[in-house]
């Protein structure tokens, strides 16, 4: 099974983006998903955007990754 992170795309350059994943933020590949722009969300995995996805299901996503990091940490 892959992992995928919701993240939102603060910079995009030519072959990469810069992305904000839960407050980090990280250097991706975007060669998979070119028609990418600022302030669209996307899923990461393995330091490639796989795909853009809508703010709403990032934004669910992004809480549910929060309680497992909290559930995790208590």
């Amino acid at each position: 099974m892959c992992v995928g992170v919701p993240a939102k795309i603060i910079k995009v350059d030519e072959y990469s983006a810069v992305v904000d994943v839960m407050g980090s933020k990280m250097t991706v590949g975007i060669i998979f998903i070119p028609e990418v722009k600022l302030d669209d969300y996307v899923i990461v995995h393995a330091g490639q955007a796989m795909s853009i996805v809508d703010e709403e299901y990032a934004k669910a996503s992004i809480e549910e990754w929060r309680k497992m990091v909290n559930d995790r940490d208590a």
